[in-house]
């Protein structure tokens, strides 16, 4: 049975990098829903201003998505890298 996976979107609104990598992320969200014995994906989206711990570690890398609180990548997403990290989870 596959686990589950914490995937995180940290950005802010008005943010057209963090918009960029949302759409990204609903697309691979919405491609593994599609595919047999596909991970169960938990997705979180969490501004950095609400979070001043979130503001003082990635002001400067917006949008950052994180998988299982490790930091995958950040600015610009790339779906099929993020596809394959989240398959082989």
């Amino acid at each position: 049975m596959a686990r589950d996976i914490r995937l995180t979107l940290i950005g802010k609104p008005g943010c057209h990098l963090c918009d960029d990598a949302r759409a990204a992320v609903q697309t691979v969200l919405a491609e593994i829903e599609a595919t047999d014995a596909a991970p169960r994906v938990i997705f979180d989206e969490r501004s950095i201003l609400d979070d001043d711990e979130l503001r003082n570690r990635y002001a400067e890398e917006i949008p950052v998505v994180l998988i299982d609180d490790v930091v995958h990548n950040y600015w610009r997403i790339d779906p099929v890298r993020l596809k394959k990290a989240l398959l082989a989870g």
